[in-house]
């Protein structure tokens, strides 16, 4: 009898912590050669005699090359998974990472950035796709397994520059070839993984139906709506993260009259802090709620951000680690609860959701780094410590439990 091939499940039951980590560890090698860019930033504010407006350019290319190309991967994938372009991905990151290295110009540091941008584009909606298909019931640890490893990658920039890049100058980013190399092989690992299951994700159905069809109470048009709430809190998170990375060192140089070394250190807190918080965010949201944890995450950063650019440099370090681990779980909290608001889309919403964090933090670095060209770089705190007050636009959210009914 067939009843033991018709009854076997389309996708893991259980959570695959294997092929959770091995994304995470690949997450952290792409993340780590991404932040490499605004690592350099200091040497080549120098080197290459930039402006702010120059260097907030040089990551929109990264991230707008990101944000154009990952929603139209997520869509192709899933009509059609390729497994096989997971590593195909890392490797305009290599290439990226050797023209970053030795490139003798501007225009050459664009080139180099927007083939990571590129990398980027397959990697984070197909991997966020893996980390769906092996997150059983648990999607919020899941995508908080996949994203800290992004995290972590992402608060080792400041490190590198204080301890590699003001030192050693910007041709030591081509080391970097090596953690691309290593992300390959895993990316080969994953593929075999991913290549073996089914590759259509099941959507929940009612009592009683059988069509792949939503099951939620939710019309088109509260569907929309929370779509985009949760683009404006992705607006929010992201501009304001970008805003630390990118600028708050160049802050602290010409207001404290800090180092290099000694700036990068205080980004460095802010993204580790941001790693950790991404860390607990999933879990504690599979347990209390998307929605509630979404709310703490936004608006409850809103009391620190805005306190920050007044700080001594004392309550500066405390504030910026607060701010840093109290902001980092919405991401992989909201891309889960678009998934589930669009189920059967995972590849879109994935593509859609990384896209846009890539795309807003882009030409948020663009528009940022003209304004401090203009108006000074303590006015771009200020304004942008405002922006976790979007936070509050979480109560046109649908609750948890109208997304399961």
């Amino acid at each position: 009898m067939n009843h033991t091939a018709a009854t076997k499940p389309a996708s893991p039951v259980l959570t695959v912590y294997p092929i959770l980590f091995a994304i995470s560890i690949v997450h952290l090698l792409n993340d780590t050669m991404q932040s490499a860019i605004p690592a350099l930033f200091p040497v080549l504010r120098e080197s290459l005699l930039l402006s702010y407006g120059q260097i907030g350019w040089i990551s929109f290319a990264m991230n707008i090359t990101a944000s154009v190309f990952q929603p139209l991967v997520g869509l192709y994938s899933d009509v059609r998974p390729r497994p096989y372009i997971l590593p195909l991905g890392v490797c305009f990151t290599l290439a990226g990472i050797v023209m970053l290295a030795f490139a003798p110009s501007y225009g050459f540091v664009l080139l180099a950035v927007t083939s990571i941008g590129l990398g980027s584009s397959v990697f984070h909606p197909e991997s966020s796709r893996v980390a769906y298909l092996a997150a059983g019931s648990r999607r919020g640890l899941a995508q908080s397994i996949f994203q800290v490893g992004g995290n972590l990658g992402a608060s080792l920039g400041p490190i590198m520059s204080a301890l590699i890049f003001i030192p050693l100058g910007q041709t030591s980013v081509v080391w970097f070839a090596f953690a691309a190399i290593a992300a390959i092989v895993i990316q080969f690992f994953v593929a075999r993984w991913y290549g073996s299951q089914d590759l259509k994700p099941k959507v929940r159905h009612s009592a009683g139906t059988k069509d792949s069809v939503r099951t939620s109470s939710l019309s088109r048009r509260k569907v929309g709506l929370a779509i985009t709430v949760l683009v404006l809190l992705l607006f929010s998170k992201n501009v304001y993260s970008i805003s630390i990375s990118t600028f708050y060192s160049f802050f602290l140089m010409d207001h404290y009259g800090l180092a290099k070394e000694t700036a990068q250190w205080y980004v460095f807190a802010f993204l580790a802090a941001a790693a950790v918080g991404t860390f607990f965010g999933g879990p504690i949201a599979d347990r209390y709620g998307r929605r509630n944890i979404i709310w703490i995450s936004i608006l409850g950063t809103a009391p620190f951000s805005l306190l920050l650019p007044y700080a001594n440099l004392f309550w500066s370090g405390i504030l910026v680690v607060i701010a840093g681990f109290i902001m980092s779980s919405a991401f992989s909290i909201i891309v889960v609860y678009a998934q589930e608001l669009l189920p059967g889309k995972v590849g879109l919403v994935s593509g859609l959701f990384f896209g846009l964090s890539f795309g807003l933090g882009g030409l948020g670095s663009a528009v940022l780094g003209n304004f401090a060209d203009q108006a000074g770089i303590l006015f771009i705190m200020k304004l942008c410590s405002y922006l976790p007050l979007i936070g509050l636009l979480t109560v046109l959210l649908p609750k948890d439990k109208a997304l399961r009914q």
